[in-house]
């Protein structure tokens, strides 16, 4: 039975945890897999849980922290190495960028046969200056060389890594979407509706949006809050925001609803483990930010029924159905992006049309068997 080493770069809430959840639980017995991490911000919420419900075993390594820090680097490095030699894997399979630097690095320096890698974003704009962004591409040029595979989440963000910022050759970048349970998020709608609406005391003619994800400046939650501001100021429509999700950016975006008169309107509820009871409670979910790659809120978002307004970046464009399951706007069009919120604010009739098909199109495109059954296809002829 070959074995797979799959490190993460840390347990935090989002796409990657479950990725590396689901590959590890169900691409057994066929591969023999260790499951290791490392550690989450404090800002963050702990997706700890997630491997615990399915029974996945994992590892933590302490010293590897989303921040860069030379010595505590260096030390998850060659603990990486460590697990190598104890562990003998046939594959070395890296998500996200630190993993993907420094268990590279330890898999090529260890003779591991097989080394993959998947971009689950990336970091190659609206992160860092120009020179660090520089620095950080030619970085993963020169890993890509070495690498067996890499693993695009869309076929937008291969358009990106091959052409636009040259990472690898197109033969050595393969598409394979995250895959996922969405079941719970299809399931008892009504019922997690009227709990979660009157947890809040939401009346039934009021529209309720949401927004999902880390409170990091790269997700533009500022952008939000204006176009709840803007319908707020041009529609008679009652309306709740619901910012959901903790992180650097939360006392920030806390002063500006405060400036921007929005007191009475928006909740900031942290972090939610049971997200599937949150979907249905809301009419509207957005998205804000400047980079993504797959993100997990619409693809649950879909699930669940709802329409989304969102800007168009990463792989967006391929996580929805543009104009039937979401509006989309370039990130640098602000009003464009406060004109669909506004727009589908005030016509029910559009967003009962656009609920339609979000379900059957993300339940089909981002299954987890799906996602197994294709990278077991990866790795078998990698192995060959």
């Amino acid at each position: 039975m070959p074995k797979v080493l799959r490190i993460i770069n840390r347990f935090n809430l989002g796409g990657p945890t479950y990725n590396a959840a689901y590959l590890t639980k169900y691409l057994s017995p066929e591969f023999e897999t260790l499951l290791i991490g490392g550690m989450k911000d404090d800002s963050e919420g702990s997706s700890e849980f997630i491997l615990k419900n399915l029974g996945v075993d994992y590892r933590i390594l302490p010293q590897m922290k989303r921040s860069i820090n030379p010595f505590n680097d260096l030390s998850a490095y060659n603990e990486i190495k460590r697990i190598i030699k104890e562990f003998k894997p046939d594959i070395v399979h890296t998500h996200a960028a630190k993993a993907g630097a420094l268990g590279r690095k330890a898999a090529f320096a260890c003779n591991v046969p097989v080394t993959l890698h998947t971009y689950h974003g990336h970091v190659f704009h609206s992160y860092f200056g120009s020179l660090k962004t520089s620095v950080f591409k030619m970085i993963e040029r020169n890993l890509a060389k070495q690498t067996s595979a890499i693993v695009a989440i869309s076929e937008k963000q291969k358009q990106e890594l091959v052409e636009e910022h040259k990472i690898a050759p197109a033969e050595k970048v393969h598409v394979i979407p995250l895959g996922f349970d969405l079941n719970r998020f299809h399931e008892n709608l009504d019922e997690k509706r009227k709990v979660f609406r009157a947890k809040y005391n939401l009346q039934e003619d009021e529209i309720v949006i949401g927004i999902v994800g880390r409170l990091a400046p790269v997700k533009n939650h500022l952008l939000f809050l204006e176009a709840i501001k803007f319908v707020k100021e041009n529609s008679q429509r009652k309306i709740r925001a619901f910012i959901v999700g903790d992180g650097e950016e939360r006392a920030m975006l806390e002063a500006k609803t405060k400036q921007f008169g929005l007191s009475d309107l928006v909740v900031f509820t942290s972090w939610e483990k049971e997200v599937d009871k949150v979907y249905p409670g809301l009419d509207i979910v957005c998205l804000t930010s400047f980079n993504e790659g797959t993100p997990v809120s619409l693809i649950e978002a879909q699930a669940a029924n709802k329409p989304i307004v969102s800007t168009n970046v990463g792989g967006i464009e391929n996580v929805v159905i543009p104009n039937k399951t979401a509006l989309l706007s370039e990130v640098t069009d602000r009003e464009k992006f406060y004109q669909n919120l506004l727009r589908l604010v005030s016509d029910d009739l559009l967003r009962t049309e656009m609920s339609i098909d979000g379900w059957n199109f993300v339940r089909e495109k981002f299954s987890y068997s799906s996602l197994v059954k294709n990278m077991s296809a990866l790795y078998r002829s990698l192995l060959k």
